[in-house]
């Protein structure tokens, strides 16, 4: 109950969720952003007379509605928007009970995964029970409370289950507290029983106040700075590792600063690519399984690695093989703990501006060798030509390669236009060979790797950047994952740019596939020949044909030449427009730079996975644990 001199309104759970959530604002750097920008929703009986109304009742105003088609691609927008926004701003995601709720698992796994803020609220069975069971429902045996919701608990960075009106305001506050800590944020969800969000209750004014979120820049601990600026100034072939915590904390230009005056050298995981534009001296591009040449290189003789908010994935480290060096040692600069600590490194936990300024001030008049930045300087310029080689087409008659799909993109893109990846044989080719000219242009989903992402999180881009032109590139595997959203994008009058890459199956797995040992099975998409097997005639399937069905405005094009005219067609429109390409099968993207492990059948008769595990045990000698 309300205090009796308190000021109350009286209002129903989900109409107080609403108001609350519009008055909440995340501030950095002392400028102030809205932190709950818009509700994604699909209605169904778990929230349409709950969050539903709620939003109606609101209006455009005070929370602006968008409307999806399949729920695990709302999460995807609302991830795309608030990586766009820095994770200073977010938006939430309403779902109905049952399959609705359970549909956001996906996203909810690859929000916390790769750190980025998103409000889920599912609808929940009722608290009283006035009926047992509900549609919907399941029924455990022994746990009555739990509920298909309770799929969100392990991939949520915060989880509560608002079973009484009172319940929501320190599970509200809460809530924002995790959405605006830079380093505990991911999926937050509120679990909302659907009587409990239509019940009504006296709210004190205040829970309706303007509140203000600061997003902190921790400075690093004095001690910690001191052994990094020794272990650095020590160092004679040190190497960057630029993660994704660089673009989070908008630490690009301090590590450009610390660059210039060091001449340390900088390789980028795939959430860090861009971190410093494609052409500075010092960029050597993507580092790992899907690396340069020159990175992996140094990666093998650094002495040092300084790790700059990465959480050192597998690809990164090629599976523990990369960093070669015996006296390799790592300085992790993270704003949490759990990360810094990883390979044994000396930890440096701050936000990473802060600690690239202090590693600065830290390192005045320390510099690399001269024969260590010719050393990479020349690799850099050696890789330079492989990317050329991957782009050129010399026949613009010709059917393109998908490297040269990429570069008829790179050659009409702009500083400020965003490239969205996430899965397939894409993310290696735009790691290895991609010129990211501005720090949010390359936009790689990879901490999860999600098929379907890229469409939905095209519009949440375009939401949080209008005017800025989106680029979603697909291959047909991951188009047929998730299109539904093209209907949104027509809907908001969205210009999001749909690049389809037709090759007839799964071709990144088709690869991996074939170098594990499985010969490519269940990887193309063909009819079943006469033995069974689906080694058949390619499936007669038109995928421009269907984005065209579903509003998109769609060019097609045949030859290098066709589609270096359509993409400039696509960035010029005003419409959502889907550019559809067949390309030429034959690989010409340069091989794997560094090894990732992918365990082989330890015994086999077939000599394709008899060959693959004599290539693994060799490769798994050289794993190693930094101690």
């Amino acid at each position: 109950m309300s205090h009796p001199n308190q000021s109350v309104r009286r209002l129903t759970v989900a109409q107080a969720l609403v108001q609350f959530l519009s008055a909440q604002y995340s501030e950095r750097d002392g400028v102030r952003h809205r932190l709950i920008a818009g509700t994604w929703g699909i209605f169904g009986h778990g929230n349409v007379a709950g969050i539903g109304q709620a939003l109606l009742e609101a209006g455009e105003e005070a929370m602006p509605f968008h409307q999806g088609r399949n729920e695990q691609a709302m999460v995807h927008a609302a991830v795309g928007y608030a990586r766009q926004r820095g994770r200073l701003s977010t938006q939430a995601v309403t779902t109905s009970i049952g399959p609705g709720a359970t549909n956001l698992v996906t996203g909810a796994a690859l929000a916390t995964i790769n750190r980025l803020p998103v409000l889920l609220l599912p609808g929940d069975y009722f608290a009283a029970r006035p009926a047992d069971p509900l549609l919907q429902q399941l029924e455990h045996p022994v746990e009555a409370d739990v509920s298909v919701n309770d799929t969100l608990r392990p991939v949520s960075r915060c989880f509560d289950r608002i079973t009484r009106p009172e319940m929501l305001i320190p599970s509200a506050l809460n809530a924002m507290r995790v959405l605006t800590d830079p380093a505990e944020t991911g999926a937050v969800t509120l679990a909302l029983p659907q009587d409990v969000q239509a019940e009504a209750y006296d709210w004190p004014e205040e829970f309706f106040a303007e509140r203000v979120w600061h997003v902190r820049r921790p400075a690093p601990d004095r001690t910690e700075l001191t052994e990094a600026v020794r272990a650095i100034r020590a160092a004679e072939r040190p190497l960057i590792v630029a993660g994704g915590g660089v673009h989070h904390s908008e630490a690009e230009e301090a590590l450009k600063s610390l660059v210039d005056a060091t001449g340390i050298p900088v390789a980028s995981t795939q959430a860090g690519k861009g971190s410093l534009r494609h052409d500075h001296p010092a960029d050597l591009g993507g580092i790992g399984h899907t690396g340069t040449a020159v990175c992996d290189d140094l990666a093998r003789t650094a002495d040092l690695v300084i790790g700059v908010g990465t959480r050192y994935s597998d690809f990164t480290t090629a599976s523990r093989t990369l960093f070669q060096n015996p006296g390799v040692r790592f300085v992790n600069l993270n704003i949490t703990a759990f990360d810094a600590h990883k390979l044994a490194g000396r930890t440096l936990v701050a936000d990473a501006r802060s600690g690239l300024e202090a590693l600065s001030e830290g390192l005045a008049g320390h510099h690399v060798s001269d024969a260590y930045v010719a050393e990479y300087r020349a690799g850099k310029e050696r890789w330079e030509e492989v990317v050329q080689a991957a782009f050129r087409a010399d026949d613009d008659n010709a059917v393109p390669t998908q490297t040269q799909v990429l570069g008829a993109l790179d050659s009409v893109v702009g500083d400020d236009d965003v490239v969205i990846n996430a899965a397939g044989s894409l993310p290696g080719d735009l790691h290895k060979l991609w010129r990211a000219r501005s720090p949010r242009q390359y936009h790689l989903e990879y901490g999860y790797s999600c098929m379907g992402y890229e469409i939905p999180a095209g519009i949440g881009v375009q939401q949080a950047a209008p005017g800025t032109p989106v680029w979603s590139l697909v291959g047909d595997g991951t188009y047929l994952m998730m299109p539904t959203e093209i209907v949104t994008a027509v809907q908001e009058g969205l210009p999001v740019n749909l690049v389809l890459i037709q090759n007839h199956g799964y071709a990144s797995i088709g690869g991996l596939s074939e170098e594990t040992g499985g010969e490519r099975f269940g990887t193309a998409y063909r009819h079943r020949a006469a033995d069974g097997t689906f080694t058949g005639t390619p499936l007669r399937v038109d995928l421009a044909a269907n984005a065209g069905s579903l509003g998109m405005d769609v060019l097609r094009a045949k030859t290098v030449r066709e589609l270096r005219d359509a993409l400039a067609t696509a960035r010029a429109s005003d419409r959502p427009t889907c550019v559809y390409v067949e390309t030429d099968p034959a690989p010409t993207a340069p091989g794997a730079e560094a090894w990732w492990d992918v365990p082989v059948a330890e015994v086999a008769s077939r000599p394709a996975a008899l060959a693959a595990r004599e290539r693994y045990d060799r490769h798994t000698a050289d794993r190693r644990h930094h101690l």
